[in-house]
């Protein structure tokens, strides 16, 4: 099933605009949020068809949050790209491993987050 509702996850202002832009663009219909907890909230009111998740945030961290979703019999379905600044292979790992399907390094670049995308749909 073709992708079309994404929510991008991102305590960063600049960053929530910028993976915005690139996807209204494209066609894809964003939803936002600024911690982990309103993700939680926004993705069982209105259920997100990809979440696009920043690590280092306030309260709950980007790696906490795709275990919550990975974990949660409901949501376990819905894939998660971690795009984080954290550049390390160990870093990488450990969001696969907490049920991300894809780890993306900032600054993201358009065309390989959209072929990333078209893969997942």
């Amino acid at each position: 099933m073709p992708i079309h509702k994404i929510l991008i996850v991102d305590d960063s202002p600049t960053e929530r605009y910028y993976l915005s832009d690139i996807l209204v663009r494209n066609g894809y219909q964003v939803t936002t949020a600024e911690s982990g907890e309103e993700a939680l909230s926004k993705i069982k009111a209105s259920k997100p068809e990809l979440i696009l998740m920043d690590v280092v945030m306030p309260g709950a961290n980007g790696f906490q949050v795709t275990r919550s979703i990975a974990r949660d019999p409901e949501l376990q379905d819905v894939p998660v790209i971690i795009c984080s600044s954290k550049n390390q292979e160990t870093d990488k790992i450990w969001g696969l491993r907490q049920g991300a399907r894809d780890y993306l390094v900032k600054p993201v670049d358009a065309a390989e987050l959209l072929s990333r995308i078209a893969a997942l749909g």
